[in-house]
């Protein structure tokens, strides 16, 4: 399985091949955001659009990301990710030097539990728990 960056110019022709994976994870990402407007943000460049394709150039993942600069570190925030049997150390360490070459000095992602316990084998740690109520 390779990871890759999807060029800006290129979103567009990708989308329909990535839409059910973001999609999917969309799922358990509650109401923040539409399919609609996550193909706008990856779309306008604001957000940051990755692939898992096999030999074949067959796309069975995706990934949305993005990059908040802090004061001491840039960091990579993994909006969304979807697909099956993607994840590895082999395609992690893919994802993450897409990431470096964009500057990242840190990944970070809000996870639902099982997510969490996956990407405590690559080196995640838990930093804080979000919750949240409707006003």
């Amino acid at each position: 399985m390779k990871i890759q960056h999807v060029p800006l110019e290129f979103v567009q022709q990708v989308w329909p091949s990535v839409e059910g994976f973001i999609a999917s994870a969309n799922e358990h990402g509650g109401d923040d955001y539409t399919l609609d407007q996550i193909r706008l943000l990856v779309g306008s460049g604001q957000w940051l659009l990755l692939v898992a394709s096999d030999d074949e150039n067959k796309i069975h993942g995706a990934a949305t990301v993005f990059f908040q600069n802090y004061p001491n570190h840039r960091v990579a925030f993994i909006t969304f990710i979807g697909g099956r049997l993607i994840s590895n150390q082999e395609t992690f360490a893919q994802m993450a030097g897409i990431l470096k070459t964009h500057g990242a000095t840190k990944i970070q992602g809000a996870a639902r539990e099982a997510i969490a316990r996956l990407w405590k084998r690559y080196g995640f740690t838990e930093r804080h728990v979000i919750v949240e109520t409707r006003i």
